[in-house]
C-alpha cells in the first residue's frame, strides 16, 4: 500500500510539474505571438496584412508563430546587402549603361508613359528596340532552342521552374551541347520552384561544363528563415544580343502537356536592342546574389534592325526600397485614356490597385481583365471575387478563358503601350517575388498585342453583373476571409 501510494504521488508530481511546464510553454509562445503581432503591426506593409497577421498570431499563436517568422518577412536584406557589397562593379555598369543609352534616346523624349517608370528602372527608356510576341510554348520553346543553338559567347538562363522532364531533358543537352563547343552556360533556377530536380541532373550539367547555381532566399545566417522570397524570373540572355522575358517556365505543361489545366494558354517576349542590356543587368545582380561573382559578359549596345520600339525593363523585388510592382501597376493603370486591358491567372489586388481600377472604369476607360476560369490554386480563385464584386460595381469588365489554362501576364494601354512580364496581379508579384517585366512603346506592337488579346477573348464568357450579383452569403464570406489572408499566401 505505501508501494502504491508512492507511485501515485510520484506519478502526480509528475503531471502537476508537465501541467505546469507546458501552461509556462504556451504562456511564452502566447507572449511571444503578441510581441510578433506588435512586429507586424509596424512592420507588415499593407493594413490587410498586419491585421491578418495580428489576428491570427494573438488567437493562435502556437500555430502562426512560426510560420509568421517564416512567412511574414517583406523585405529580403539579404539580397539588398548583396547588392551593396556589388555596389562598385554594379554602379559601374549601371553608369557605363545609362550613359550609352543616352546615345540611344527614345522617339519621343516627354513621353509621360514612361517617365515615372523609368524612375523605378535601373536603367532608362531607349529606343532602338524591336519585340516579337511569342504566343504559347511551342513557338516560345522553338524560339529559344534556336537563339541558344546560334550562340557564339555566352548564354544566361534564369527560371523560377526547371523540370526535369521531356524539354528540361532537351533544354539540358542542348546546353552540354553548347558548353562543350566553348559556350560560357550561366543558369539560375529558384530553389523553391524547382525543389524536385535531382541532384543527379545537377551534377550532369556542372560536369558538363554548366555554371548552375539555384537563387536561394535562405542563405547566410541572418536570413535563414525566409522562405517566403521566390525569384519569379522567367529570362533568357544570348550573346548581350537577344533577350526572352515572359510567363513561361521550363515544363511540359508550358507544351499543353498538364493532365488537368492543358491546354496552357501563354505569352513570352523575344526582345533585340539596347533593352536586352537591362534584362541581362538584372540577371548579373541575381547572379551575384547567388555566387558572389559577376560573370565576364558583353555589355555592348546595339540597336535592333527590325524595328525601333521605345522600351522599358522594369526588375522588382522585395529588396526594392519601394513596392516597385505594385507602383508600376498603377502608374499604367492611371495612364490609360481609353482602353486597359489586363491578363493574369491570379487576381488579388491591394486597395490601392482596386482604387486605380475603380477610377479608370469611372473615367470611361474600357477596362477588361481577363481570368482563367480553371485556376490552378482554388484559395487564389477564392480570394479575387472579393476584388471582382468592388472593381465590376464601377464597370470594370470580367471575362473567364474557356479553352484551359490562362498564365500570360500581359496588358496594353490604349493604342501605343503594351507590357509582358513575369509579373502576377497580386500582393505576392507587388511585394515578395523577384519579378521582370518589359514595357514598349508603339502602335504597330501594340496592334501586334490586341489582336492576340481579341482572339483570346473569343475564347473567353464575359462574367455579368448579375451573376456576381447573385453569389450567396457563404461565398461572398468565404471570398472575404481569403482575401482577408491573402498577404500570407
Amino acid at each position: 500500500m505505501l508501494a502504491e501510494s508512492g507511485l501515485t504521488a510520484l506519478f502526480g508530481g509528475l503531471e502537476n510539474n508537465i501541467g505546469a511546464l507546458m501552461a509556462l510553454v504556451y504562456g511564452l509562445i502566447s507572449l511571444l505571438g503578441i510581441v510578433s503581432a506588435l512586429e507586424a503591426i509596424l512592420k507588415t506593409r499593407t493594413a490587410q496584412g498586419a491585421v491578418a497577421w495580428a489576428i491570427v498570431l494573438v488567437v493562435l499563436p502556437v500555430v502562426f508563430v512560426p510560420l509568421y517568422w517564416i512567412f511574414g518577412r517583406r523585405k529580403f536584406r539579404g539580397y539588398a546587402m548583396a547588392k551593396r557589397s556589388a555596389n562598385a562593379e554594379i554602379a559601374r555598369l549601371s553608369h557605363q549603361l545609362s550613359n550609352a543609352f543616352d546615345e540611344m534616346p527614345p522617339q519621343t523624349r516627354d513621353d509621360s508613359r514612361l517617365a515615372s517608370l523609368a524612375q523605378l528602372a535601373a536603367l532608362p527608356t531607349s529606343g532602338g528596340n524591336s519585340a516579337e510576341l511569342l504566343i504559347d510554348g511551342d513557338r516560345a520553346f522553338a524560339n529559344m532552342f534556336a537563339h541558344i543553338r546560334n550562340a557564339k559567347e555566352y548564354v544566361l538562363l534564369e527560371y523560377y521552374i526547371i523540370r526535369e522532364d521531356r524539354i528540361g531533358s532537351e533544354l539540358a543537352n542542348l546546353l552540354l551541347e553548347k558548353a562543350a563547343e566553348g559556350v560560357a552556360i550561366y543558369c539560375i533556377y529558384d530553389e523553391i520552384g524547382s525543389f524536385q530536380l535531382s541532384r543527379g541532373f545537377i551534377q550532369r550539367l556542372r560536369d558538363g561544363g554548366i555554371h548552375i547555381t539555384p537563387f536561394n532566399s535562405t542563405k547566410g545566417l541572418g536570413n535563414r528563415l525566409q522562405l517566403n522570397f521566390r525569384n519569379h524570373r522567367k529570362i533568357l540572355v544570348v550573346d548581350g544580343k537577344y533577350a526572352c522575358v515572359g510567363g513561361m517556365n521550363v515544363g511540359d505543361e508550358y507544351r499543353h502537356h498538364h493532365p488537368r489545366l492543358s491546354p496552357w494558354r501563354d505569352t513570352s517576349l523575344g526582345i533585340t536592342g539596347p533593352a536586352v542590356q537591362a534584362v541581362q543587368l538584372a540577371f548579373a545582380e541575381d547572379w551575384y546574389w547567388a555566387c558572389e561573382t559577376l560573370p565576364p559578359l558583353n555589355w555592348t549596345l546595339a540597336k535592333s534592325s527590325k524595328a525601333n520600339y521605345d522600351g522599358l525593363i522594369l526588375a522588382t523585388g522585395p529588396a526594392d526600397s519601394m513596392d516597385s510592382c505594385a507602383l508600376m501597376f498603377i502608374d499604367l493603370i492611371h495612364n490609360a485614356k481609353d482602353r486597359l486591358w489586363i491578363v493574369s491567372p491570379y487576381f488579388v489586388p491591394d486597395a490601392p490597385v482596386i482604387m486605380a481600377l475603380q477610377l479608370a472604369a469611372l473615367r470611361g476607360v474600357d477596362v477588361k481583365i481577363m481570368l482563367p476560369r480553371n485556376p490552378d490554386k482554388l484559395i487564389i480563385q477564392l480570394s479575387s471575387y472579393s476584388a471582382i464584386r468592388e472593381t465590376m460595381a464601377m464597370g470594370v469588365q470580367f471575362y473567364y478563358y474557356q479553352k484551359g489554362f490562362l498564365h500570360q501576364k500581359v496588358l496594353l494601354v490604349d493604342n501605343d503601350l503594351a507590357m509582358v512580364g513575369t509579373a502576377n496581379l497580386d500582393n505576392r508579384s507587388f511585394r515578395l517575388n523577384f519579378e521582370i517585366c518589359a514595357l514598349f512603346r508603339d502602335r504597330e506592337f501594340a496592334a501586334e498585342m490586341e489582336a492576340m488579346l481579341t482572339e483570346d477573348l473569343g475564347a473567353c464568357r464575359q462574367l455579368l453583373p448579375r451573376e456576381v450579383s447573385s453569389w450567396g452569403f457563404l461565398r461572398r464570406l468565404l471570398s472575404r476571409c481569403a482575401y482577408l489572408f491573402a498577404p500570407l499566401q
